[in-house]
């Protein structure tokens, strides 16, 4: 895997989100952006933010793919890729 372009800090999250793709009636895809209230609550764990606290402990590993609170990720664009940026408090749970 190539070296990111950013780097998480404290107890944050970098994460690739899954893309939602809805089809219609018809069978044709509409695009993730043509419905900004669809937001993806799922993607997988990229990287891990560095926290100087002994007592802090991360619930997620990278390439875990985790559901997350919908409206709590910051979205950023970073080389054209986007990302999402999620406080480990706000990962809700582990897909196995």
């Amino acid at each position: 895997m190539k070296e990111l372009p950013i780097k998480p800090l404290g107890k944050r999250v970098l994460i690739k989100a899954d893309e939602i793709q809805e089809k219609t009636i018809g069978g044709l895809y509409v695009p993730e952006t043509a419905n900004e209230d669809k937001k993806s609550e799922t993607g997988v764990v990229l990287a891990l933010g560095e926290v100087s606290s002994d007592k802090f402990k991360f619930k997620v590993k990278v390439n875990d793919r985790v559901y997350f609170k919908k409206y709590a990720p910051e979205e950023i664009e970073v080389n054209g890729t986007k990302y999402l940026l999620v406080d480990d408090a706000d990962i809700l749970a582990v897909i196995k």
